[in-house]
């Protein structure tokens, strides 16, 4: 029985009020023509962390992401021919820096696609699992991690951050109530600028205090 080690990225970004997800169609046996979760086998002198940075690259053409490690997953069935242990990452990406660089840069993928979370194809080997865990680890995670900013661009409205919040826990939040809790832990720069080239009244534009969130939070 074969045995390889392989890591997975589960590449979020944030668009048209909808978490989306970056899934790649395969181009080689086993699954062949499925959807899958960008990823590949480590190689032999390689660190899994170099590993995921280089995957994460070939698949959204961006270096220095947000990366963190979920789990691993290593079940004998896992891969028709034989135990593949795999790590799983989530990766996070603004969907303005990395809209013009997806592309096919492999041989192992026929395309690249952004998926909405809530209309997602059948996954080759077990990634609806590992999707499934990354989904509940980002909601359980989501009042205390800098993770929802990184699907923002550096000045934000609030009504952006809502729909943040809203997309990843995949219901409504009530207007009033959110921006008072998020207004009172304090870590929202209100800056003197509003947006520009919309066709509605500007909303003021807001920036992350990442000194005050860590302090509140560490």
């Amino acid at each position: 029985m074969l045995s390889f080690f392989t890591v997975d990225c589960v590449i979020f970004t944030f668009h048209e009020g909808a978490l989306k997800i970056l899934l790649a169609e395969r181009n080689e046996y086993p699954y062949k023509d499925w959807w899958a979760l960008p990823g590949f086998f480590v190689e032999k002198e390689e660190e899994m962390e170099d590993a995921v940075k280089r995957i994460s690259y070939e698949h959204t053409g961006l270096k220095d992401i947000y990366l963190e490690q979920l789990a691993a997953f290593a079940g004998l069935k896992r891969h028709p021919e034989g135990r593949v242990l795999t790590v799983a990452y989530m990766a996070l990406v603004r969907y303005e820096d990395v809209k013009n660089k997806i592309k096919p840069v492999t041989n192992y993928m026929k395309q690249v696609k952004w998926f909405d979370v809530s209309k997602m194809p059948a996954l080759a080997f077990d990634h609806g699992n590992i999707l499934s865990l990354s989904l509940r680890k980002f909601k359980t995670s989501l009042h205390y991690s800098l993770a929802p900013f990184e699907l923002l661009p550096e000045k934000f409205t609030l009504t952006q951050l809502q729909q943040v919040y809203e997309a990843i826990l995949g219901e409504p939040l009530d207007k009033r109530n959110f921006r008072k809790r998020i207004s009172n832990l304090g870590y929202l720069k209100e800056l003197n600028e509003f947006q520009t080239g919309v066709s509605y009244r500007a909303a003021r534009l807001y920036k992350l205090d990442k000194r005050k969130f860590q302090k509140l939070f560490s």
